[in-house]
């Protein structure tokens, strides 16, 4: 690109994209939450909330805070934080609150995201011009997370195994991946006509395909059949998956999370708790790792079975300082396997897989939050210029394409929504800085 000297951008263009992101995510704010974009995405997002925060720390640290306290407003009981919180009513998408059917005081779904909020308030707080009032907010919202925290390790991994289950393919995040697919098959479909809203937003070619969706929404009935019984739906649910996505990006969160406790001096009993559960995962992680192709997996917990197809959540793992020396290795070089097999990088699946697909959502299109974990990971731990082609490879997504949710690795074509929030966010916080 001729618009990068020694991998920077040149000042006129970083300041043109600079002002777009940040008009995209004024466009797609709410009022105290962003959509991440219109139509396609009406409600606050999980992730894509706490993801967004970081582009508005960079115009309004004020809003960017805002935006964490309104979603733990819907933070459950139980200290679940929903994966989607139904503020206001929408036509635009399915399924709606009166699918899901929760009771709560703000109408949510009964699955939660990735928790990487955690991780967000560190860099929030780090990063904070305004250093009184990012102190005041962590500490007003410390003890929620760390209910979130521990309600994933305690609801998701009752008997202590050291891998946080997840029970809904939209619970990861990773919606259609490839890893999901075995699992799902032995998940019945629903046996009611609907509508989905998706595919007149997008091509159909970029979307989960119908035979998904029938099981994705067994499930959510599923959830609703059993009144939200967290014992019951751990016991008898069709679909658990130990998702590598999840267990990484959780880990991270609450290594974060005691950093952020430690500063403060807000640590107690309960984040000693957490402290051993982060040892306990260190050390069960490795029933993920399949010695013959040096790589890890996602795990279907009904068989016993890893789900062997490479996606870039194992990359993850890094991020998360899960792996030993030797594997840290391993997949430094995995991750230069997957630049190296794509014109853009990383794919979500491995390009040489059967299974992937460039424009199909999480089967083989590009994500920027996720290529940001993975570089931050690789760069901590000392492989800085294979961090840097990513970084450098997701920049030029951005300038050939503009702030789409996803992107095609083949083409750098955008995919999906587009003046998309959570691109605009990870493209303000780390690529044009």
């Amino acid at each position: 690109m001729t618009t990068t000297i020694n991998g920077k951008l040149d000042a006129a263009t970083a300041a043109s994209l600079t002002d777009l992101a940040t008009k995209t995510l004024i466009a797609n704010d709410l009022g105290g939450y962003t959509v991440p974009t219109h139509g396609l995405y009406p409600f606050q997002w999980n992730w894509d909330s706490a993801i967004t925060a970081l582009g508005w720390m960079k115009s309004d640290e004020r809003r960017a805070w805002q935006e964490i306290d309104v979603l733990f407003s819907g933070q459950w009981d139980d200290g679940m934080v929903p994966h989607i919180l139904f503020h206001k009513d929408s036509t635009t998408y399915f399924p709606g609150p009166d699918v899901w059917g929760s009771d709560k005081k703000i109408k949510s779904t009964s699955i939660s995201q990735p928790p990487v909020v955690a991780t967000v308030m560190k860099e929030m707080l780090a990063s904070a011009q305004d250093k009184t009032l990012a102190e005041q907010k962590v500490k007003a919202l410390f003890s929620k997370v760390v209910d979130y925290h521990l309600w994933w390790y305690n609801d998701r991994d009752p008997e202590n195994t050291g891998l946080v289950v997840t029970y809904h393919p939209w619970e990861s995040g990773m919606d259609n991946s490839p890893s999901w697919d075995d699992a799902l098959e032995a998940v019945p479909g629903v046996d009611w006509e609907y509508t989905r809203r998706d595919t007149s937003h997008v091509d159909s070619s970029q979307r989960p395909h119908k035979s998904e969706y029938d099981r994705f929404l067994y499930l959510v009935d599923f959830f609703k059949r059993n009144n939200f019984d967290s014992k019951v739906i751990y016991e008898t649910c069709p679909y658990k998956m130990n998702d590598l996505g999840i267990i990484a990006i959780l880990h991270r969160a609450t290594k974060d999370l005691l950093k952020m406790g430690e500063q403060l001096d807000l640590n107690d009993a309960r984040t000693d708790y957490l402290a051993q559960r982060l040892e306990l995962t260190q050390t069960a992680v490795n029933t993920l790792w399949c010695e013959q192709s040096e790589y890890f997996y996602c795990k279907n917990v009904l068989t016993n079975s890893l789900a062997k197809v490479k996606t870039s959540a194992a990359l993850l793992t890094v991020y998360a300082g899960l792996t030993s020396d030797e594997q840290t290795h391993i997949i430094k070089t995995a991750t230069e396997d997957f630049i190296e097999s794509s014109k853009f990088s990383v794919a979500s699946t491995h390009p040489k897989e059967d299974k992937y697909e460039p424009q199909r959502y999480w089967r083989g299109p590009i994500w920027l939050h996720i290529n940001w974990m993975i570089a931050t990971g690789l760069k901590e731990a000392g492989f800085v210029t294979t961090a840097e082609k990513i970084q450098d490879d997701t920049r030029d997504l951005v300038l050939k394409s503009g702030y789409y949710e996803y992107f095609n690795p083949e083409t750098g074509a955008g995919c999906g929504g587009k003046d998309f929030s959570w691109t605009a966010a990870i493209a303000l916080h780390w690529l044009l800085d």
